[in-house]
């Protein structure tokens, strides 16, 4: 069916499309569990299981259920290679480590984020349609979370910052203050893609692109920088990717959006500009949270010169760090604001996850899971730039921008921060979304090709491969 044939974006009957894609919902409540909030007052509730973690783990089951049915796209012997390469470097870590009863639950947690999850997504997910209902998700969490944010600085009951509760950190707290900046972030890198696909309805591009615009704001007064940067070269790869002329478009929309948001309203305008200040200000004046970074940094790296095969295994580096840290560590971070009393945050990781993978796993550990990633995003391209230009294929090319803009925003923002938090479990997601399109199922005929649309489904002639007919819904 062509994306352009009469009745493909006709609203669907709601009874026939549960029925059609409930192995979806898992996907769906993992994402959108993470509206809720934390428990007020307990800043230390970011790191326990929540809502969208048990979504996760009914994901996983459903698959596995699915999967013994003859339910689920099949993976190439590559694509098993990559989404299983991680358990076997968690495995060496946490058999290696000093106590590996205290590396079990940083083992249980990697394989859930980096493997099963993944696993999951790729294996469930079975056609274009169902793509972007899981990057949907992603902006509807986004702009919930975002307004949630918005309001807490306008009537400053956000998070504490520089003696002011304004930082918007939406219903995450000031125990996860990157928790809404990044999921703000994904719902931005969805929209923005969307509104630059070419093969998606006018009507839907224009939706997509007014969200973008909205993103902006929540994600500027969530202050992170971490999240600025990776926001900022994501969207310019998905514009590259798009073309240059709807790039400058959507560019220069952007950047009219941040002049009238912070030069024109005064929106935290000076606090802004000292947060973009202080991004290079390494070595003149940096401020603490700067020079804690790079102290944890230079003390991931001397634990994985003490161990450099295996690390000092999974959940060692707190244990390690005062060993391996300078004097210029402070104690921990301070948190307060947004419902909660002030604590006093322990500095636990060294907010760099390839740091973190290699203090913890050692050489072993990042070649597994970095390496996998860097498959990942080199397949991704390949199959954007040489099978999504033409033909079919072309109006599918809206995944592989979602795709591979997440994806790179994950990796980059990997370079800032590293695993924790409620929002952990989308990492998972969006390393699913990334191999879902990187690695085409063995049966397609083509790079964006697959067996046809599934009987009764409506799906996409571009799916990355065949579908048992029993899993069309009947």
């Amino acid at each position: 069916m062509s994306l352009a044939a009469p009745g493909y974006w006709a609203r669907p009957d709601l009874a026939g499309t549960l029925r059609r894609h409930w192995p979806l919902l898992p996907l769906a409540a993992t994402v959108l569990f993470l509206l809720a909030p934390l428990p007020a007052g307990d800043a230390t509730a970011s790191g326990k299981v929540g809502p969208a973690d048990a979504a996760s783990l009914l994901l996983v089951l459903v698959c596995a259920v699915q999967a013994l049915r003859g339910r689920v796209r099949a993976l190439t012997p590559l694509a098993a290679a990559v989404l299983g390469a991680p358990a076997v470097g968690l495995a060496v870590a946490t058999v290696t480590a000093g106590d590996p009863y205290a590396a079990l639950p940083g083992f249980v947690r990697y394989l859930q984020v980096f493997v099963l999850v993944p696993a999951a997504v790729v294996l469930l997910v079975r056609d274009a349609r169902e793509f972007r209902l899981a990057a949907g998700c992603f902006v509807v969490l986004a702009l919930v979370q975002g307004a949630v944010g918005v309001v807490q600085y306008a009537t400053h009951t956000g998070a504490s910052y520089q003696g002011e509760d304004i930082r918007a950190v939406g219903t995450f707290g000031p125990g996860d203050v990157m928790g809404m900046a990044t999921v703000v972030a994904y719902g931005l890198i969805v929209a923005t893609a969307a509104a630059l696909a070419p093969g998606l309805p006018a009507r839907l591009r224009r939706i997509a692109a007014g969200c973008a615009l909205v993103l902006v704001l929540p994600l500027v007064l969530s202050f992170s920088r971490g999240a600025w940067i990776a926001t900022l070269a994501a969207a310019v790869l998905v514009m590259a990717l798009a073309g240059i002329r709807r790039a400058l478009t959507v560019l220069a929309a952007l950047a009219a959006a941040g002049v009238v948001l912070v030069g024109g309203l005064g929106v935290g305008s000076e606090m802004v500009g000292e947060r973009l200040t202080s991004i290079t200000q390494v070595s003149s004046a940096p401020d603490q949270s700067v020079t804690d970074r790079y102290t944890m940094w230079a003390a991931a790296e001397s634990m994985w010169r003490e161990r450099p095969a295996a690390g000092v295994g999974l959940k060692g580096f707190p244990a390690h760090r005062d060993g391996h840290a300078s004097l210029g560590l402070s104690s921990g971070s301070d948190t307060a604001g947004a419902g909660q009393a002030y604590i006093r945050q322990p500095l636990l990781s060294p907010h760099n996850m390839y740091l973190l993978i290699l203090s913890e796993q050692g050489l072993i550990g990042l070649v597994a899971l970095a390496g996998g990633w860097a498959a990942l995003l080199v397949a991704g391209l390949r199959r954007l730039a040489t099978g999504a230009g033409a033909g079919a294929g072309a109006w599918m090319r809206d995944c592989g921008l979602i795709a591979i803009g997440l994806f790179v925003w994950q990796l980059t923002d990997f370079l800032y921060a590293d695993i924790g938090g409620p929002s952990t479990v989308l990492t998972g997601v969006i390393v699913g979304l990334a191999a879902w399109w990187a690695l085409p199922s063995p049966g397609a005929a083509g790079p964006l090709r697959g067996a046809g649309p599934l009987r009764g489904a409506g799906a996409d002639p571009g799916a990355p491969g065949p579908v048992p007919e029993s899993s069309s819904g009947r």
